[in-house]
């Protein structure tokens, strides 16, 4: 078995060259090579580097060192925001954003490693995300192409190295590192030990030592991991008003269901579930069984979900990679997805990543979630921050998908799509109908007594 060279996170950081596309792991903080990347940012002459990844790091760290410094031209991505530099860097024309579905990017990374083309995918068909690029119709579907992704250089974070460069990945760590891996010329990993090859159970390796030309060991801390370091960093905003929310979408799953959860509302429906429910919880960044958040820890001790905060893994979960969890969501093998809406309209249409005025910069896997499940739960505020309805005739923000929405839920009622349009199925505690009537812009029936 071939051994690799082990190096230094500045002996890695010197393979890289200005105007490099370097492809970067991790999912927040999670799984993300910050130790390599922190190297790099030492290295300011180093410029003009594309950055691919799902986001920009956190405001200072990781991918966040690099973007203030000024050494990223531009960056290819799902989700920015959690950034607020980049946002600036943005607006300000600092930083050339390309933006991706999660899905369609974790899929993009895995087809450049596997030597395809591209592909097509009926996730962000008849949103700003497709304007100008091919559309066909496959199987009765409208789908749209999406060249693979590759680069020159691939950092990437393992839990363990072998001496041959295979590589263990540990919980959600996964997520986007395996596709990444894959699909760069030159691959480097940084891992928490190196052990002898053979040490590893073959059957645990997740990368193979091909993929991977060498090795940088470097310990993570609760420094590298910004916000997941904590469970107290959550900012899970909990009151009646949204527990009476989350118990409405509670009665719209069923056992055996596999649900996904958004942030926001959404995620106090997992506060609600009991064993005895039969549920399972999906996290679109790599994990099946998802449990409640813990007491006290953080991302050294347990899984993060997709809205990067520390949570349990319950009897008979599962880790995989982001290229298979929503090979999972758009094969339809998730049946319910319950995620937060800034619009609704009278045809089902779904508006929830934009605003008006507001860069696009942070779409995740929302597309991908609302055209891969059988039912899509929607709860939001009923009306937005200057008072006008979010239930509307037609949709006037940037749309999420066409048609998918089953139900909606706000803290003035349920409302339900058949086949003659939008019905209010029932009351939240103290509402009346005259006040949903006066509240609500979109047409609707009423099914109060049905």
């Amino acid at each position: 078995m071939r051994a690799i060279k082990q190096l230094t996170p500045t002996e890695a950081a010197h393979l890289v060259s200005s105007g490099d596309t370097l492809l970067v792991g991790g999912f927040g903080m999670t799984g993300n090579p910050v130790n390599l990347l922190h190297a790099l940012a030492e290295r300011d002459e180093i410029k003009h580097l594309t950055y691919v990844g799902n986001n920009l790091g956190e405001v200072g760290l990781g991918g966040g060192r690099l973007l203030r410094n000024g050494q990223l031209r531009k960056a290819i991505g799902s989700f920015f925001t959690s950034n607020r530099e980049a946002v600036a860097a943005a607006l300000e024309g600092d930083l050339e954003i390309e933006l991706l579905p999660q899905g369609t990017l974790s899929e993009a990374l895995r087809a450049g490693g596997a030597g395809i083309g591209g592909f097509f995918t009926p996730t962000s068909t008849g949103t700003s995300l497709a304007e100008g690029r091919e559309i066909r119709v496959l199987d009765g579907v409208s789908q749209v192409f999406q060249p693979a992704l590759k680069g020159d250089i691939a950092f990437v974070r393992a839990w363990i190295g072998d001496e041959a460069g295979n590589l263990q990945y540990r919980m959600t760590e996964q997520n986007f590192n395996p596709a990444i891996a894959s699909a760069a010329k030159v691959v480097v990993a940084e891992v928490e030990k190196i052990v002898p090859a053979g040490t590893i159970d073959p059957n645990q390796i997740h990368t193979p030592c091909c993929y991977v030309d060498y090795l940088v060991k470097a310990p993570v801390t609760l420094e590298n991991l910004g916000t997941s370091a904590s469970v107290a960093a959550s900012d899970k905003v909990v009151s009646a008003e949204r527990m009476a929310m989350a118990e409405a979408a509670l009665a719209e799953i069923a056992p055996g269901d596999i649900v996904n959860l958004g942030i926001g509302i959404p995620t106090l429906v997992a506060d609600l579930i009991t064993e005895a429910h039969g549920i399972v919880m999906h996290s679109e960044n790599g994990m099946l069984g998802v449990g409640p958040v813990p007491e006290m820890g953080g991302a050294l001790d347990y899984p993060v979900n997709a809205g990067k905060i520390p949570v349990t893994a319950l009897p008979g979960s599962s880790y995989f990679d982001s290229a298979t969890s929503f090979a999972m969501i758009r094969g339809h093998h998730v049946d319910v997805a319950i995620m937060g809406g800034l619009q609704v309209d009278e045809a089902g249409n779904l508006a929830n990543w934009a605003l008006p005025g507001k860069p696009l910069l942070g779409v995740g896997g929302a597309m991908d979630l609302a055209l891969g499940v059988r039912k899509l739960i929607i709860t939001m505020t009923h009306s937005d921050r200057s008072g006008q309805s979010k239930l509307v005739p037609e949709c006037t923000l940037p749309l999420t998908a066409s048609g998918v929405v089953d139900v909606v839920i706000t803290e003035l009622g349920v409302f339900r799509f058949v086949e003659d349009g939008l019905h209010l199925e029932r009351l939240m505690p103290g509402v009346s109908y005259e006040s949903i009537q006066g509240r609500t812009a979109a047409s609707f029936k009423n099914a109060l007594n049905n």
